[in-house]
C-alpha cells in the first residue's frame, strides 16, 4: 500500500440550530434567561472515514444536502471538524464555488496573479504560466475586462484553467465541470487525466454518475451526512444508481 495523500478519519461536522430567526431577539433573551431556549444539533457530516493515495481520483456522490460540499471544506481546511481529523500531504488547488476568492473589479490577469500569490507562487512562475492559463480558458478577448462582466460559464472556464495550470498536488472540484460547453468539458476532463497520470490526487463532486463512473477509480457515497459506502467506482456507482431508481438505501456497511 502506498503513502496516503489524504486521510479522513471519523470526521463529523455538527451545527447547532435554534429558532432565533423566528422568535426575534427579545423573546430569545427571555427564553435564555428562563432556560426555555431550545436548540437542535444538525449533523452535516456524520463520522466519515477514507484515504486516498497518489493517482487516485475520488468521485463523491449523493443527493443535495448529503454533506458533499461541507466535507470538501473540511478537507481544504476552510472548516474545522467537530470530531475526527484530516491529514493532507500536498498543495491543494480547490474550486468549490464559481469565482470564489476572485475580485470582480480586477481583470483576468490581475486575478490570476492574485490567486497565484495566495497559493505561494512567485511572480516569475506566474509569468510563465499565465499565457497557458489564458489560452486554456479561451478568454483572450476578455483579458482586460473586469471579472464582473463575464458570464458564470466564462468564470468557470477561467477558474478551472487557473486551478489546474498551477500544477496542484491535489485538485478538488465541486460541480464545476457541469458548466461550459461540451468541447470545454471534454478538454477539462482531459486535463484532469493528465493531472492524475502525473501521480496527483483529484476529488470531484458531480451529479453526473456517468461522469463519475468514467473518470474516477474510487467513489464515496454520502446520504444526509452519513457515509453509505466507499470503494471501487463500478461497484459504488451501480449501488448508487439502483438507489436513485428505488429510493431504498442498500443494507451495507461503510467501507474505509
Amino acid at each position: 500500500m502506498g503513502k496516503s495523500i489524504i486521510e479522513v478519519k471519523d470526521v463529523s461536522v455538527a451545527y447547532i440550530v435554534g429558532d432565533l430567526r423566528n422568535i426575534g431577539l427579545k423573546e430569545y433573551v427571555m427564553k435564555k434567561l428562563t432556560g426555555k431556549y431550545k436548540t437542535n444539533t444538525f449533523m452535516a457530516v456524520d463520522h466519515v472515514s477514507f484515504s486516498l493515495e497518489q493517482g487516485d481520483m475520488l468521485g463523491i456522490v449523493g443527493k443535495n444536502g448529503a454533506g458533499k460540499s461541507t466535507l470538501l471544506k473540511v478537507i481544504t481546511q476552510i472548516m474545522v471538524p467537530s470530531t475526527g481529523y484530516v491529514k493532507v500531504n500536498g498543495k491543494i488547488a480547490a474550486l468549490l464555488e464559481l469565482a470564489s476568492g476572485f475580485d470582480n473589479e480586477l481583470n483576468l490577469k490581475e486575478n490570476a496573479y492574485l490567486r497565484g500569490a495566495m497559493l505561494g507562487y512567485t511572480r516569475e512562475y506566474m509569468n510563465q504560466k499565465y499565457p497557458e492559463i489564458l489560452e486554456f480558458s479561451e478568454l483572450q478577448e476578455f483579458e482586460q475586462s473586469p471579472l464582473k462582466v463575464l458570464s458564470s460559464g466564462m468564470k468557470a472556464k477561467f477558474a478551472f484553467a487557473l486551478a489546474s495550470m498551477v500544477e496542484p498536488e491535489i485538485l478538488i472540484l465541486d460541480e464545476v465541470l457541469a458548466v461550459g460547453d461540451g468541447a470545454f468539458r471534454k478538454k477539462s476532463e482531459q486535463k484532469m487525466y493528465e493531472i492524475i497520470e502525473n501521480g496527483k490526487v483529484t476529488i470531484l463532486v458531480s451529479h453526473s454518475v456517468a461522469q463519475i463512473r468514467r473518470m474516477c477509480n474510487k467513489v464515496l457515497w454520502l446520504d444526509h451526512g452519513k457515509q453509505i459506502a466507499f470503494g471501487e467506482s463500478k461497484e459504488i456507482c451501480d449501488l448508487y444508481e439502483e438507489f436513485l431508481k428505488t429510493g431504498i438505501l442498500p443494507d451495507i456497511h461503510p467501507k474505509s
